[in-house]
């Protein structure tokens, strides 16, 4: 399917030595087998553009390292039996032979290389497996039902890509480009590709190359989803792209971009990306010669499955290397689900991302969704189960949170797990988001489609577990999907007991009646119990992040862009959560860098004060600059270290971190970032965090036990004395024991890297279809 897939000359001229280098760096990381030494004595064989075993679209970028006493010139490559060897060109310094190769049938496919005459013939072969472009490859079935929406999607030109072409939402490719132009910067379309408009500007990109700032837009579909890359090519000029001919503007680093949001975010293919790839702080970076893509499957409004959103990104990649070559390195940018999408894609799939930058940080989608349960049971306790009870500091002592507005807002998140239409709810409203809302659609599905527990039992259910259906596993007397959440031996209000905000009374009160849900997120009197399995696979999966796969060996650089601890759920916890995970599955944390200070909700939705816009601007290009500098130092590293000592070696000087004011002029504070709301530091003065209702009954701040062990009850684990018949009641309480938050919980584990949940058999963790795991 790429643009790249003519057939080149036999024995063409050497490539340059620039595009050698790259895709040995990209080959260390995605390519299926070690680089041969110089003097080795038989032939190497790796794939530059993916794994050999998750190629997709039918073609595949191959290097071939020569043995030093095999002429170049009589190497023979074959593909399934046929001659091949006229797609690759030989560079005769590094001793390779690199080619496009297409023609991949579905399936396995043989490539193989030989050399020499009848009697003293040398040969090495690698099976390379071909999936649809359609997908899947290893995210398992398909999600149904699924809703096109090319005739939709808006392009440059203002046109759409029209209707889809089959069930599974395929349009043409199609090819737009658009200039800068001198009177103002603005953009314009460039409908003729032959000659240049006068008023088009020129841009000096970051490799010191001086070309008119045309950018190509590629747009087509992948995986169901559509994509778009963008990138300065000169039609009138530059060849053709292809990996042996990259555009003369790109500096050979490529940005992947997420979207947000997450509610919603099921059954359907996207109108838009979530994120403008020629918005002004992009065609920055465009202008600075960085291509980038994205893909609206990457954005969780959409798409609400990170593993989804991880092969989305391998194939969106392997094309995109297909097309120009092979990138020096590849960074991800993107804030809320931009910024957990690039932290899961980064753990999950290592070697993707070579660093990630991201704002308004949470773990994952599925963090956001238990905080929310759990607050939703208080909501639920405090304002109908036992009204009037406990003061309004009493119940924050015990939610966590900053104001009641803060928890209320995290307890509305519970909403992404609710499939039931039309429930009502006493959280009071968000003046911007508004109250609860069950059952979140895109008004795209169709309401025939959309589940109700009595008139369309068998619909699709919009939930934040039931989009991940193929990792969390199905229920089969229900057609469901397993629920993670768990709630068995947790003492609410714990802290609070111990700090004197509660009584005993009222400590045994809230845990006794403070209940549970169903799997229609029905509130019921008993607790939960969270599916083994199912929080297994999560963690297996990258579905909650571990934080030791991908990320254990690249830069991480954390900013705020939102900073509201009094509403809208951004709060800081979740940035300290992300930290957490790291230095539990990694011993340090020494590859992450925290910076606080961001804009309040209402600046971010409204009109930014002018301090606030000043602090936007200066932590977005500040942090840029830092983080760029620290990933150009590592891979600029040709040493034997390991890649987490070449991320600490190589770390700027100013890479630390510290917190800004909110002026006109901002000032940078270094201090190393502390999780308290306490004046007990500068940055902690400025920009307090709060707490969770986990973090209250005595859970870890990483919120990365998913279902807790449990240990007997003791005396000791309390500050206060219970009478011996309040002893009694506490055991009547929690028969089978309370949290030990001293141990890992139930069923975590880490990540699998680069894991499958079908169809691809290699590294399989759980096939839905067939219940194994």
């Amino acid at each position: 399917m790429s643009s790249a897939s003519r057939r080149l000359p036999n024995r063409t001229p050497d490539l340059p030595s620039a595009v050698v280098t790259l895709a040995i760096g990209a080959a260390l990381s995605l390519g299926s087998t070690a680089i041969a030494t110089e003097r080795s004595k038989d032939f190497r064989i790796e794939t530059l553009s993916t794994k050999a075993h998750l190629i997709s679209g039918g073609d595949v970028l191959v290097r071939v390292h020569v043995p030093h006493d095999v002429a170049l010139r009589k190497v023979d490559v074959e593909l399934n039996g046929r001659d091949v060897t006229s797609q690759f060109r030989f560079d005769s310094h590094a001793r390779t032979l690199t080619g496009l190769v297409g023609g991949l049938h579905l399936g396995r496919n043989q490539l193989k290389v030989s050399a020499g005459g009848a009697h003293d013939r040398r040969s090495e072969h690698v099976t390379l497996t071909n999936y649809p472009i359609e997908g899947p490859i290893i995210s398992g079935p398909h999600q149904q039902p699924f809703i096109c929406q090319t005739a939709s999607f808006l392009l440059p030109d203002g046109s759409t890509l029209g209707a889809p072409l089959d069930a599974n939402c395929s349009a043409p490719t199609k090819i737009h480009y658009v200039y800068r132009s001198t009177a103002g910067g603005a953009l314009k379309s460039m409908p003729d590709i032959t000659r240049l408009p006068s008023d088009v500007a020129l841009t000096t990109t970051t490799s010191g190359v001086t070309v008119p700032f045309v950018v190509r837009v590629e747009t087509g579909t992948m995986n169901r989803g559509i994509y778009q890359n963008v990138v300065l090519h000169d039609p009138t000029s530059d060849a053709p792209p292809t990996p042996f001919s990259p555009p003369k503007g790109w500096n050979k680093r490529l940005i992947a971009q997420h979207g947000s949001g997450c509610p919603g975010g099921w059954y359907i293919q996207g109108a838009a990306l979530g994120v403008n790839l020629l918005t002004a702080d992009n065609l920055t970076r465009l202008g600075e010669g960085y291509a980038l893509f994205a893909n609206t499957l990457n954005h969780p409004t959409n798409s609400c499955n990170p593993f989804l959103a991880g092969e989305t990104t391998m194939m969106g990649k392997e094309h995109f290397i297909e097309t120009f070559g092979v990138p020096a390195y590849t960074v991800s940018t993107g804030g809320s689900g931009g910024a957990y999408t690039s932290l899961q894609v980064a753990d999950a799939f290592p070697g993707l991302f070579d660093g990630v930058l991201v704002n308004a940080t949470f773990p994952d989608a599925l963090s956001i969704a238990l905080a929310g349960l759990d607050e939703h049971l208080l909501t639920r306790y405090f304002l109908v189960t036992n009204p009037g009870s406990y003061t309004e500091a009493q119940q924050l002592a015990v939610t966590g949170y900053k104001t009641a507005r803060a928890w209320y807002d995290a307890a509305l998140q519970s909403q992404r797990t609710d499939p039931v239409p039309g429930r009502t709810d006493p959280i009071p409203p968000n003046p911007f988001l508004g109250g609860y809302s069950s059952a979140v659609w895109n008004p795209a599905v169709p309401v025939a489609l959309r589940y109700h527990p009595v008139t369309n039992p068998q619909g699709a259910r919009p939930t934040v577990f039931d989009a991940s259906r193929n990792i969390y596993g199905v229920d089969p007397a229900t057609g469901f999907a397993l629920r993670p959440f768990d709630n068995i031996g947790v003492q609410y209000g714990l802290q609070a007991l111990n700090n004197g905000a509660l009584s005993t009374a009222q400590f045994l009160d809230l845990n006794e009646r403070i209940g549970g849900y169903d799997q229609d997120a029905n509130f019921v009197p008993t607790r939960s119990l969270g599916n083994t399995g199912a929080i297994r696979r999560a963690y297996q999966g990258g579905v909650t992040l571990g934080g030791g796969g991908g990320l254990a060996e690249i830069p991480v650089f954390d900013i705020s862009g939102l900073f509201d601890e009094d509403q809208l759920y951004h709060y800081q916890w979740f940035h300290f959560a992300v930290r957490e995970r790291m230095k539990n599955e990694n011993g340090t944390t020494a590859n992450h860098v925290m910076w606080r200070g961001g804009l309040p909700i209402g600046e971010l939705l409204g009109t930014p004060t002018p301090e606030g816009a000043a602090l936007a601007r200066v932590v977005n290009e500040q942090s840029w600059a830092v983080f760029i500098r620290w990933v150009e130092a590592i891979k600029a590293d040709r040493s034997r270290k390991t890649e987490m000592a070449k991320v600490v070696r190589n770390k700027p000087s100013d890479a630390v971190d510290g917190c800004w004011t909110k002026e006109l002029a901002p000032r940078f504070i270094a201090e190393r970032q502390t999780w308290s709301s306490q004046p007990d530091s500068q940055c902690n003065t400025l920009w307090p965090s709060y707490s969770s209702a986990r973090k209250v009954a005595g859970g870890p701040l990483d919120a990365s036990a998913l279902k807790c062990r449990l240990k007997p009850l003791h005396p000791r684990d309390y500050r206060v004395a219970f009478s011996a018949p309040e002893w009694d009641r506490l055991r009547s309480i929690f028969p089978t024991g309370v949290c030990d938050w001293s141990r890992r919980g139930v069923a975590q584990t880490h990540v699998v890297p680069w894991a499958s949940f079908g169809p691809s058999p290699v590294n399989k963790v759980f096939d839905v279809t067939g219940g194994d795991d």
